[in-house]
């Protein structure tokens, strides 16, 4: 029901209650406005509270309709949030390339992966700071399209990587050219015995990371850590075979 500022009611939880569709509405509308990072649980979340605020704030003698004022409040409250969530992910994306730089440099120079302690090292971490680190970024995956490969000016991309500029073959074929998956394959095989068996574990036979801790009898949060390591050892030797 839309109310004028005639019709509204004393009683603001039904004025919410009367309004919850707008939160849905409108997150469906949003959610292609607004990054990945940001799924459609956090914008309902976001979006409810601009409809309390609404009920909240509204007031009748500004003659303008409560439904207008509560969609203006519901996508500002999921905008707000956005940017919060924005700034947090950013956070973490600069602690994830930190560790990339770094598994890198030590990469070339060791000529082999560096295990946790020489990345630690590397860092000035102490190891439990590092390993704690690991499990902030866990969620961030291994690689998206429009992840940076490197970190020169150019910001070359995965999604970059796979455009033949010359036209003369597709995505497809460069992959098969490069074999890709047999080059994978020779990575899985340079990670240690429990990061090796994790991946295996969390992708190929889709356990849960609790699942895989009571498995290896290891701590759920350890699991997250090895399975973090893992992703950037795996990322560092994806961009190299790319390049």
């Amino acid at each position: 029901m839309t109310y004028t500022p005639q019709q509204l009611p004393e009683d603001r939880t039904t004025l919410i209650k009367d309004h919850l569709y707008l939160v849905d509405i409108l997150a469906g509308r949003m959610v292609t406005q607004v990054p990945s990072f940001m799924n459609r649980d956090d914008m309902r979340s976001a979006g409810m509270m601009g409809l309390i605020d609404a009920a909240n704030k509204f007031k009748p003698e500004k003659k303008i309709l409560f439904k207008t004022f509560a969609e203006y409040r519901i996508r500002g409250a999921i905008l707000d949030e956005m940017r919060k969530l924005d700034w947090f992910s950013r956070s973490l994306r600069e602690k994830q390339t930190s560790q990339s730089r770094c598994m890198a440099e030590l990469e070339r120079k060791l000529g082999r992966c560096p295990d946790e302690q020489e990345m630690a090292d590397r860092m000035e971490l102490t190891l439990e700071e590092y390993q704690k680190q690991l499990g902030q970024v866990s969620h961030l995956g291994c690689v998206s399209l429009n992840e940076t490969l490197d970190h020169s000016d150019t910001g070359r991309s995965f999604q970059d990587a796979l455009i033949d500029h010359h036209k003369s073959a597709s995505p497809v074929s460069i992959l098969e050219e490069h074999e890709l998956t047999k080059v994978f394959a020779t990575i899985l095989e340079q990670l240690s015995e429990k990061e090796r068996l994790v991946i295996s574990l969390y992708y190929y036979e889709e356990l849960s990371q609790k699942e895989i801790a009571e498995v290896l009898e290891v701590s759920e949060g350890r699991i997250s850590q090895l399975h973090s390591q893992a992703l950037l050892k795996l990322r560092t030797k994806v961009q190299n075979a790319i390049d």
